[in-house]
């Protein structure tokens, strides 16, 4: 088909959920994206940081396509190998003893919810519901992990919400304290903020709410859906802290490109879930296991958590350059190669920023029409980044006028 044939038939039969970038990929190969017209990109989003590997990577496309031919799905009725290779890999390099598998990272924050609750009931009363989240934080679609968002504009419309979630402000540690009462369960919070804006959590904020949980006997969960998995240059982004969470959930990048989510906990933690509890009929499936667990081993085998600290570092390096020419960059946040950079609102529109970078072969995002967000592929080398910069500088230049 046509580009503009793919735009008209979408157009027509898909729903309207999504404001889509007249762009029509059709084919990628690392860290670029060919579309139907036949033009070349340099992906610097690589699917919201879901392609770590790039896009096709050999080693997945393999295991995809030998996985395929063997056996795509049987119930978890079953015993299923490549889930248990896959949950021994990830309890051995975190902090946990055991997972849950399921297809997204909403479906993996739902879960947690629901464990945090579950053991809550069991050790400390039915009384003890609560959730404390962070503003600006984002923890998916579904309805309750949407109220477990703290941003309002994702949450409009959607009344009534479920009850027993608070939330307050981000690397607050005495605000954080405050909301927690003679309800609360869990602690839920992203080490890295993504959709808010790339905020990094300090280290006494995390510190404290680690040993806030273990005070109170509450739950601290991580929310790695966008942050983990050797984007921030350790395989979890908590490592960075020198603390562990109870329970933490994963999505994005697992799969290395084909769908997949999951919840590591404690063996204390995951006890609370007994059969029946929770479910998923497609979660952990064999072609979704073998999937992610060759993407994670060839992170892993391959040390990318290496290149991602070099080569983000050097990005970061050279976005705070640009920032020095370019007042209207605020800012320059984040770690590893889960980069933003803030633009002065009204000075520049970042959507016009975007739209122009494609134009000129660059994929790049935008959030809150101001924050320009940089998540490219953890395989991603300096001369990329030297490209990606050159086009981005160009835009930039453009648009100041």
């Amino acid at each position: 088909m046509t580009h503009e044939q793919i735009i008209e038939l979408s157009d027509k039969y898909v729903m309207k959920t999504y404001g889509r970038l007249p762009l029509t990929p059709v084919k990628g190969a690392g860290a670029r994206v060919w579309d139907a017209r036949g033009r070349e990109y340099l992906d610097f989003l690589a699917g919201i940081a879901v392609c770590s590997l790039g896009h096709c990577h050999p080693a997945v496309v393999k295991a995809i396509a030998e996985q395929a031919c063997t056996l795509m799905h049987v119930s978890n009725l079953y015993y299923i190998e490549q889930q248990a290779k896959l949950a021994k890999l990830l309890a051995e390099n975190s902090f946990g003893d055991r997972v849950f598998f399921c297809n997204s990272g909403a479906e993996a924050n739902e879960g947690a919810i629901k464990l945090a609750r579950k053991y809550a009931r069991l050790n400390r009363g039915s009384q003890k519901y609560g959730i404390i989240t962070a503003f600006k934080s984002f923890h998916g679609r579904t309805l309750a992990a949407l109220t477990a968002t703290g941003q309002a504009k994702y949450q409009k419309d959607f009344d009534p919400l479920p009850g027993g979630f608070k939330y307050v402000p981000f690397n607050d540690l005495a605000a954080l304290e405050s909301a927690v009462d003679k309800n609360t369960c869990a602690i839920l919070l992203e080490p890295i903020q993504g959709e808010g804006g790339i905020y990094e959590a300090e280290q006494e904020y995390l510190k404290g709410a680690r040993e806030l949980c273990n005070k109170h006997g509450l739950l601290l969960i991580f929310d790695e859906v966008q942050c983990g998995l050797g984007r921030t240059g350790a395989f979890f982004a908590y490592q960075h802290y020198g603390i562990e969470p109870d329970v933490c959930t994963l999505a994005k990048s697992l799969g290395g490109g084909f769908p997949i989510g999951a919840m590591i906990a404690t063996e204390e933690a995951a006890g609370a879930f007994s059969p029946g509890n929770h479910a998923s009929t497609f979660g952990g499936n064999p072609l979704a296991c073998a999937a992610a667990l060759a993407a994670m081993q060839f992170v892993l085998e391959n040390n990318l958590m290496e290149n991602t600290a070099r080569v983000g570092g050097y990005f970061k390096a050279r976005l705070e350059v640009l920032s020095s020419q370019f007042p209207f960059i605020t800012e320059v946040r984040g770690r590893g190669l889960m980069l933003g950079a803030d633009l002065t609102p009204g000075s520049a529109d970042g959507q016009e920023v975007v739209a122009q970078c494609q134009e000129n072969g660059l994929l790049i995002n935008c959030i809150d029409g101001h924050i320009l967000r940089f998540l490219p592929p953890l395989i991603i080398s300096e001369p990329d980044v030297d490209e990606a910069v050159g086009i981005l500088a160009g835009v930039l230049k453009n648009l100041a006028g």
